[in-house]
């Protein structure tokens, strides 16, 4: 499709998408989000691209939420269709390695857009909330149930409950992202956690996600039995082969992602 209200480009194995509405703080629209959802998968679907970083355009703000006039509209069978909540879904559930790289507000849609990433990395002056509760409502793209896994319950309610906005340094203290660089530094950064990634096993990186995510709210019998299985599907791969093969002989591991 034509995209109007992001950037969608490729640096090397690195796909971006960038949010590109500076003028109403990258605001997540109905056409917006529908844009997301359709460079997602050409890039998931690009065996030219082994990891997908989302930014916003500008200096202020990656994401600052859902567009308060088409939630002014919405009605409540609107909150059962998949929308926002399912295109996150998809990007945490994504085949390749997916990165927030988060250059200004990430508020309530943009929050919850930036927690179902695997990786987040903020610029100093970036701030985190989600302050649905003053309109009324609740986080309903999955922050009330992603905040909790990633920073523990206590945590997340208060967040939550007081709306709360919170600095990059806090976020890095209680862990909702994993480092704090200059504005400048940013994509420097971000490119530097996607190439270590993308000297991984594509493959591996897969499974990896794959049993973190549905490993983490099950039982721990049945967590290490997925892990189990993905051991034993990766001990049959192509790239098992290659890698252990590559560090016999000292040199770089050429991996297929199979």
């Amino acid at each position: 499709m034509e995209y109007q209200n992001i950037l969608v480009e490729q640096e090397g194995s690195i796909g971006i998408i960038k949010m590109n509405r500076p003028d109403v703080r990258n605001a997540l629209d109905s056409q917006t989000l529908t844009e997301i959802s359709y460079a997602l998968e050409s890039l998931e679907n690009d065996d030219g691209v082994g990891v997908i970083v989302f930014t916003g355009a500008g200096e202020k703000a990656f994401a600052a939420g859902a567009d308060i006039r088409q939630l002014r509209e919405k009605q409540p069978l609107d909150a059962l269709f998949p929308g926002m909540s399912g295109i996150y879904r998809r990007i945490e559930n994504c085949t390749k390695a997916t990165i927030a790289a988060v250059n200004g507000f990430a508020l309530g849609g943009g929050c919850e857009l930036a927690m179902a990433c695997d990786i987040r990395i903020a610029a100093q002056h970036a701030k985190f909330g989600l302050p649905e509760l003053n309109l009324s409502i609740i986080p309903g793209a999955g922050g009330t149930q992603r905040l909790a896994r990633i920073i523990g319950k206590g945590r997340s309610i208060d967040m939550i409950l007081t709306g709360e906005i919170i600095t990059a340094k806090r976020a890095e203290e209680i862990g909702l992202v994993s480092e704090v660089v200059s504005m400048e530094d940013l994509w420097q950064a971000a490119k530097a956690k996607a190439e270590k990634i993308l000297a991984k096993g594509p493959f591996a990186v897969r499974m990896a996600k794959l049993v973190i995510n549905r490993g983490f709210d099950t039982d721990m019998d049945t967590a290490l039995l997925i892990e189990k299985l993905s051991q034993a599907v990766l001990f049959g791969s192509h790239d098992k082969n290659e890698g252990t093969q590559a560090f016999l002989e000292k040199r770089q591991a050429a991996f297929t992602g199979k």
